[in-house]
C-alpha cells in the first residue's frame, strides 16, 4: 500500500520507462518483445496527456476495480522507446462502473491499436493480487530474459524446486530478494485462459514466475522497477548456471546450509530451503 504524496501520472510513466529500458540492456525485451501495466486505485489526471478515448470490454469483468486505472503498454510497441516516447507506447485503461468495460484513454501519438495481448493476464493478476491485499498500486511485467527462458526448455529444470535450487544457489543476494523463489509453469499457449489461470495461481505464491518456453512474469507492490529487480536477480541466476553448464558443472554453488545461515542473519522469511 502506497502511502500520500502518491505519484502522479508522469512519475508513473517515468518508472515504467525507466524499467523497460533496464529490461532492454539485460537482453531480456527483444524488439517488440514484453509488456508492462500498472494499476492505481488513486486519482489519475490522465485526458491532458491521453485526449482520445474509447470504450472497451476488459479480458475479464473486475467490479473490485471499478474506478481504478491501468497504464497499459501498447501491442507490438519497444520496452526500450518507453522512456523516450511514452505517449507513443502506453494506454490508460480505466475500468468502468460494471466492472466489464472500461474507457481506453490514447494519446494522439500513439503507435498501436491495442493494448498488449498478454493485458488478459495482467488484469487477472491485478485483481487477484489487489483483492487479496487491499493495495492501491500494483505492477506486473512479463519479459524475456534469454538465460531464464533457456533453462526453462531444458527437462531438469521443468519443476519449480529443482529450477530454485539451481537457480538461487550463485549469489547470497538472491534468495534474500526472492525468498519465495521462482515459480515455473509449464508450457501454454501464449495470450490464453490456461496461462492465465496458471498465472495467477503460480503469483499468489511467488513474486516472480517463469512460464516455461516463453519467458517470465514479475510483480510488485512497491514500484514498477522492483519487479524489474526481481527478473534481472532471477536472470543473473540464471546465467551463473548456465555458464557452469558450459563449464562441465564445477562449481557447487551455496549449499542448503549456507542459504539457510544467509537468510537467518538478514531476517529473512524463506519458503525455498
Amino acid at each position: 500500500m502506497l502511502q500520500p504524496p502518491f505519484p502522479e501520472l508522469t512519475d508513473v510513466l517515468d518508472m515504467m520507462g525507466e524499467a523497460g529500458q533496464r529490461l532492454s540492456e539485460i537482453g531480456a525485451s527483444e524488439a517488440a518483445a514484453g509488456n508492462i501495466s500498472v494499476c492505481v486505485r488513486w486519482p489519475l489526471e490522465v485526458r491532458a496527456r491521453f485526449p482520445l478515448t474509447e470504450t472497451i470490454a476488459l479480458p475479464q469483468p473486475v467490479p473490485d476495480l471499478a474506478g481504478a486505472t491501468f497504464l497499459v503498454t501498447g501491442s507490438g510497441r519497444r520496452l526500450r522507446e518507453l522512456r523516450a516516447e511514452p505517449a507513443a507506447s502506453v494506454g490508460c485503461v480505466v475500468v468502468n462502473a460494471d466492472g466489464g468495460t472500461a474507457t481506453l484513454h490514447l494519446a494522439y501519438q500513439r503507435r498501436f491499436q491495442k493494448v498488449t495481448s498478454e493485458f488478459n493476464s495482467h488484469l487477472a493478476v491485478h485483481a487477484d493480487q489487489m483483492r487479496a491485499s487491499g493495495s492501491n498500486f500494483h505492477a506486473v511485467i512479463h519479459a524475456q530474459p534469454p538465460y531464464l527462458t533457456y533453462l526453462s526448455h531444458v527437462p531438469a529444470y521443468q519443476d519449480t524446486a529443482a529450477l530454485n535450487r539451481h537457480v538461487l544457489r550463485w549469489q547470497p543476494e538472491t534468495i534474500v530478494q526472492l525468498p519465495e523463489g521462482i515459480g515455473f509453469i509449464p508450457f501454454q499457449l501464449p495470450g490464453s485462459a490456461a496461462l492465465m489461470a496458471a498465472n495467477v495461481e503460480a503469483l499468489r505464491k511467488h513474486r516472480i514466475v517463469v512460464w516455461a518456453k516463453h519467458g517470465v512474469m514479475a510483480r510488485s507492490d512497491i514500484s514498477v522497477k522492483r519487479a524489474a529487480d526481481r527478473i534481472e536477480y532471477a536472470e543473473t541466476g540464471a546465467r551463473y548456471e548456465y555458464l557452469d553448464l558450459t563449464a562441465g558443472g564445477q562449481a557447487p554453488g551455496l549449499s542448503v546450509d549456507e542459504m539457510r545461515a544467509i537468510c537467518a542473519a538478514f531476517g529473512v522469511t524463506q519458503t525455498v530451503v
